[in-house]
């Protein structure tokens, strides 16, 4: 006896469900991903700048600070971008190859954003996790201590690090990732203080878990989706601050280079038509911070339970 169409429909309709119940919710939310075209195209330009800034170095034919001497100061116009010459991007008026200093201004930039939102998010969790999670006092005392350096002016505080401490990388990547972790520790502690009631987190405090396990095996990896999704916005952000830092001249210095050191050396010369010298970092900069905003906005509505 063949079945029916409604016994059909009925049998359709329950593999469906078990397609759904039986996949997990990082499935689900890769799936998701995976179908946001405008995230996933700048996924891909994310891992080209990534290449980019790894391997750049070997096809360009000149180290970052190899200086040209013929095409320097008025002659720096002869250093336009040529195959033929080597000089892919150029030179800049120090007659150096624009090319391998590109390659070495979005390593540097891409350390800093990565490095600083590393640090950012590993503090900021784990100060809002441990606040939200004792509440009362503790919470109140430290959420007001993150009040107050919340107050105070976020590049005041890093230009005064850097003249204090010294301009160097590894004081612009300390410098930028412990200030930027006060808006992580108020958004882990507010997720906190919801994951707390929840029943396997009350089983663990009964039967006697230490309270600083609860936190780092139960309450920070259902942090992960939140954190994940702030750290590639914060990412660019970072990037954003490491550009505005060197464009004043206080970031990384000679014979390193970063994209806003470089956007700020290109700045002086457009008037004199090198257009090249500004045009190749600022398309690396946009490119870049553009890829970790679209990104980012993907991993959110993929990680977002409102939207399943």
């Amino acid at each position: 006896m063949l079945p029916n169409k409604a016994t059909v429909e009925s049998v359709a309709d329950a593999m469906a469900v078990a397609e759904v119940q039986g996949r997990s919710l990082w499935a689900d939310a890769r799936k998701r991903f995976l179908a946001n075209k405008a995230a996933l195209v700048s996924l891909f330009l994310l891992i080209g700048v990534a290449l980019f800034s790894i391997f750049g170095n070997l096809i360009a034919q000149y180290a970052p600070d190899y200086v040209d001497f013929t095409l320097m100061g008025a002659n720096a116009y002869k250093g336009v971008p040529s195959i033929e010459t080597g000089h892919y991007f150029g030179t800049d008026t120090s007659g150096r190859d624009l090319f391998a200093r590109t390659v070495m201004g979005t390593r540097i930039s891409l350390l800093v954003g990565l490095i600083g939102a590393l640090v950012a998010v590993i503090v900021g969790t784990l100060y809002g996790a441990t606040a939200g999670y004792f509440g009362g006092r503790t919470d109140g005392i430290m959420m007001r201590i993150v009040d107050v350096l919340m107050s105070i002016p976020f590049m005041f505080v890093l230009i005064l690090m850097l003249v204090i401490f010294g301009r160097s990388i590894s004081m612009l990547f300390l410098g930028i990732g412990l200030i930027s972790w006060l808006d992580m520790a108020r958004i882990a502690r507010g997720q906190t203080l919801t994951i707390k009631n929840k029943e396997f987190v009350e089983m663990a405090h009964a039967i006697g878990v230490h309270p600083i396990k609860i936190i780092l095996r139960h309450i920070v990896p259902n942090l992960l989706g939140i954190v994940i999704v702030y750290a590639t916005l914060l990412v660019p952000t970072m990037i954003i601050f490491e550009s505005f830092i060197s464009f004043l001249g206080l970031g990384v210095q000679e014979p390193a280079t970063s994209l806003g050191a470089l956007i700020n050396e290109g700045s002086s010369t457009m008037q004199r038509g090198f257009y090249w010298q500004i045009g190749f970092p600022i398309f690396f900069f946009v490119i870049t911070i553009f890829a970790f905003f679209f990104v980012g906005d993907g991993l959110r509505d993929a990680l977002d339970p409102k939207d399943r």
